[in-house]
């Protein structure tokens, strides 16, 4: 069974952390490649769409790995930065919401 930090490693090596930035405006919207399906990261508000970040934080308030995994990847650099346009935005999220 792999470790935590095993996780965020492989994570990081396999350049799986993608900001999606929009233009002209600059959003940003961070997710994570999962084994399965994509997650979501608001880093800022310290939120993850995955079912561990939900049941961690209901049981000990412990935020999952992927939210440290965008942290080092933000100090590493080891991020894949995806440009859209500002008129792409809404269509992006509603499908980051149509796959929770």
């Amino acid at each position: 069974m792999s470790t935590k930090q095993d996780k965020i490693n492989s994570i990081l090596e396999e350049r799986r952390v993608k900001l999606h930035l929009f233009n002209p405006s600059k959003r940003e919207i961070w997710t994570i490649v999962g084994k399965e399906k994509e997650h979501w990261i608001d880093p800022y508000s310290n939120f993850c769409s995955c079912s561990g970040y939900y049941f961690g934080m209901i049981k000990n308030k412990n935020p999952c790995y992927h939210l440290e995994s965008i942290s080092k990847a933000q100090k590493e650099n080891k991020f894949e930065i995806i440009e859209f346009i500002d008129d792409e935005y809404e269509s992006f999220i509603s499908g980051i919401v149509s796959d929770l």
